[in-house]
């Protein structure tokens, strides 16, 4: 293999300064995206939509478990998929790997369930060999093909108000690449990080960033401990950078 030039240590930091500049363009320009997405127009879901989840039939509402966003995402684990029945398939079981604590995207207000046609069962099998958390629920109507992942996966994002449920986002394909993370997920809601420094529309849901950070043991307590809000409080007034 042809490396690089080997470099001395500080001609090797003016070269990732000089990269640095093109790493905060990417992220100024990640934020601006997300904020286009929060003025996405919603679709609104007037058909009824059931799944089959380890407690009986649920409607798509009842897969918010009372929060206001949903994130759905479809994962081919099926007869016929490659891996059936032992495993899902590869790349829908690379991406649920990925998936952190839920307990920080619910303290966002948000659910993420994941969503197959194997049925229940099954889909509980898979997730004790695996070790993954989150809910999963079985597909038994036409959702996934009026929401664009019948043949292939993607990621739909929802929001409700009160009973009313609308489409909000969708990816796909590489746009599947960067989820698992809570930011990522959460950039592509309706309602965002829900933190003060975003630029978002007039009257959206913000709390001041840092603070509302917690272990994922330790949301519902109180008050945050205030020495975690002055330290938090330095670091806010740097964002975004």
């Amino acid at each position: 293999m042809k490396t690089p030039p080997i470099v001395p240590p500080q001609e090797w930091e003016a070269a990732r300064q000089q990269l640095l500049v093109e790493e905060k363009q990417l992220t100024h320009a990640r934020d601006a995206l997300a904020a286009k997405r929060r003025r996405m127009p919603w679709q609104a879901v007037e058909k009824q939509y059931e799944f089959d989840g380890p407690e009986g039939r649920a409607s798509l509402l009842d897969l918010f478990e009372g929060r206001r966003q949903l994130i759905l995402y479809r994962a081919f684990f099926e007869p016929g998929v490659f891996g059936w029945p032992d495993h899902a398939c590869r790349g829908c079981s690379m991406l649920a790997d990925q998936v952190g604590h839920l307990a920080h995207l619910n303290a966002r207000d948000t659910t993420l369930v994941f969503a197959s046609r194997a049925p229940q069962p099954d889909v509980g099998r898979l997730k004790a060999r695996m070790g993954w958390a989150m809910p999963w629920y079985t597909i038994i109507d036409d959702f996934d093909t009026d929401f664009g992942v019948d043949e292939w996966h993607g990621t739909n994002s929802f929001v409700r108000d009160g009973d009313r449920v609308f489409r909000t986002y969708f990816v796909n394909a590489r746009g599947d690449e960067a989820m698992g993370s809570l930011w990522s997920y959460l950039d592509i809601t309706a309602l965002g990080r829900q933190e003060t420094w975003e630029h978002s529309p007039e009257g959206y849901p913000q709390t001041p960033p840092y603070e509302w950070w917690n272990w994922h043991d330790a949301y519902g307590e109180a008050e945050p401990a205030p020495e975690w809000v002055a330290q938090t409080s330095r670091g806010a007034r740097r964002r975004p950078d």
